[in-house]
């Protein structure tokens, strides 16, 4: 089976890694010392500081699974947030990881996975050849 964190995989697990420790850190303070202020985009970075640590800790172990579902989660809530941010700026009091497709963040968390998709799909797993019988 092809290992999801050799060659390119570690520097994505390394990334995600980043924006997870990033994102958690960012959601903690902000929900710790003004949740009253934007409770909805600082509950939405919490989410997205979740979804990586998951996607992170799903590639760094080889579960392919969980990996492309983390990712595929992270897609949707990057651009379901983005659009949301952009439409009604009003409802986003602060930035998040994913308002305004992570402007913030030089719009890696809008690349980042479409990314993890690619190499999730690049490295299928290897299936050995059933042999036949006669």
């Amino acid at each position: 089976m092809a290992e999801l964190s050799r060659g390119f995989g570690r520097l994505l697990v390394f990334v995600y890694g980043v924006f997870a420790l990033s994102a958690t850190g960012r959601s903690t303070v902000q929900l710790l010392t003004k949740a009253d202020e934007a409770p909805v985009p600082y509950a939405l970075s919490g989410v997205a500081a979740l979804v990586y640590v998951v996607a992170t800790i799903a590639l760094a172990t080889n579960r392919r699974r969980l990996a492309l579902t983390a990712v595929l989660v992270e897609l949707v809530g990057v651009l379901v947030v983005g659009v949301t941010s952009v439409l009604l700026p009003e409802e986003f009091a602060d930035a998040t990881v994913w308002s305004q497709f992570g402007r913030g963040y030089g719009f890696v968390p809008l690349v980042l996975p479409v990314v993890g998709l690619w190499w999730l799909l690049r490295a299928r797993p290897s299936h050995p050849e059933v042999p036949r019988i006669g």
